[in-house]
This record gives structure tokens, C-alpha cells and sequence, in this order.
């Protein structure tokens, strides 16, 4: 596969870390989305790539026409990947924290009503807001304890009364 191609910011001519999404088709409604920050001279404490978040089965079930709507904003389609392929895919730096938080926060979550409202609140959040909550969750040393907020905070208390 060809080399990505190298990613400048164009006001600071500073070099932008790079993103992948990778994207595997393991069968019929069966896909899994991780995301992965590629080494490159603008990240230099990424010697190898680094796996960022990745989502798959029910979680991602509920959520991926969210995701295939973000993907096609990005210009990113995939409708001809066959079963047992995998794809790569450059993201900019804002859908890479956007999916990965969003990837991250939902996977260990099992309460389906609760899902679409901490979705909703991560594609909401701007570039700053998502790096912060995802660098908090892959760099402290309770990752759990940080997304347990995140959802906390996320999750409305009305819609969970009417119950």
C-alpha cells in the first residue's frame, strides 16, 4: 500500500499528527472501525502506530449510520468492501478525536437507551472539548473512571426518570 501523503498546517507550516481508519468487513453486517495515529516527524513520541480506539458488534451496530454519515461528510465510502477486506483511510486530526472518542466512550457501555445521547453530545463537541476528553481517557491512569464521567455528563437525568 502507498505512503500517505505528508499533512502541513498550511498558516504554521507546522507538520499535523496523521490519522488512519481502518476499516474491516469480518461478514454480513459484521464491520469494525478502529482508528490509529500513524508516526510521522510532527508527532515525534509516536515511534510506531498507536491504536487510538476501535468499535465493533452491537455497539457499533446502534451508532453506524452516525459513523457512515461522518465518513461521507469526509468523502470516505465504503460500499465495496467485501467480506474479510480491509481498508485504510486518512482522517483529518478533528474526525480522528470526534471518532475516536466516540469509538472509545461507547465500547464498554451496554445501556442502549443511554447510547444515542452520549453519541449525540460527542458529535456535538468541538475539536478542543473531544482532544481533552481523549487524551484524558488514553493517558490517566484510571482510562474507566474518565469515561465514566464523560457519560455521566453526557447522559440527560430527564430521559432517564421517565423510566
Amino acid at each position: 500500500m502507498n505512503a500517505l501523503p505528508n499533512i502541513v498546517d498550511s498558516e504554521t507550516g507546522q507538520g499535523l499528527p496523521r490519522y488512519d481508519l481502518r476499516v474491516e468487513n469480518h461478514g454480513p453486517s459484521d464491520l469494525e472501525f478502529e482508528i490509529w495515529q500513524i508516526p510521522y516527524n510532527g508527532t515525534p513520541d509516536v515511534k510506531k502506530p498507536l491504536r487510538i480506539s476501535g468499535l465493533r458488534g452491537r455497539n457499533l451496530a446502534l451508532i453506524e449510520h452516525r459513523v457512515l454519515r461522518l465518513l461521507a461528510k469526509a468523502g470516505i465510502h465504503l460500499g465495496g468492501l467485501n467480506i474479510q477486506d480491509q481498508a485504510r483511510y486518512a482522517l483529518n486530526e478533528d474526525q480522528a478525536l470526534n471518532l475516536g472518542l466516540l469509538f472509545r466512550t461507547l465500547a464498554p457501555m451496554r445501556n442502549r437507551e443511554n447510547m444515542p445521547m452520549v453519541a449525540d453530545g460527542i458529535e456535538a463537541m468541538g475539536k478542543e472539548e473531544a482532544a481533552y476528553w481523549l487524551g484524558m481517557a488514553m493517558h490517566r491512569k484510571y482510562p474507566r473512571r474518565v469515561l465514566m464521567a464523560l457519560r455521566f455528563l453526557l447522559i440527560d437525568p430527564k430521559a432517564r426518570m421517565k423510566d
